[in-house]
């Protein structure tokens, strides 16, 4: 079982920046792959970015490449994201998970565990 819990959210202006944090119990975090997810209010969760389980590959949305950066720090067992020039379409609830077995780091229904999620709001 694994255990993740997303800090750093929070509100801030358009053209600002934010450091989400997801820290893990449990399981063996180095072997997983994280990702990063969203939803805001009336859509369905969205793809953010996603790490391998020892950080050398990454893969963004269209829409957040050249602005967040993911990370991880294993000995930590801790995932981060950085956003950077943030934007109001990038308002949500941003929930971080953890991709144990194959399948397409891309849809949720691959992932096995989430967190609760972090509220960012961005205002313009």
């Amino acid at each position: 079982q694994v255990q993740l819990v997303e800090s750093g959210g929070g509100l801030v202006q358009a053209g600002g920046s934010l450091r989400l944090s997801c820290a893990a119990s449990g399981g063996t975090f180095s072997s997983y792959g994280m990702g990063w997810f969203r939803q805001a209010p009336g859509k369905e969760r969205e793809f953010v970015t996603y790490i391998t389980g020892n950080g050398g590959i990454t893969y963004y949305a269209d829409s957040v490449k050249g602005r967040f950066t993911i990370s991880r720090d294993n000995a930590k067992k801790t995932v981060y994201l950085q956003m950077n020039s943030l934007k109001p379409e990038d308002t949500a609830v941003y929930y971080c998970a953890t991709r144990v077995s194959g399948g397409s780091y891309y849809y949720t229904y691959n992932y096995h565990y989430w967190g609760q999620g972090t509220q960012v709001t961005v205002s313009s």
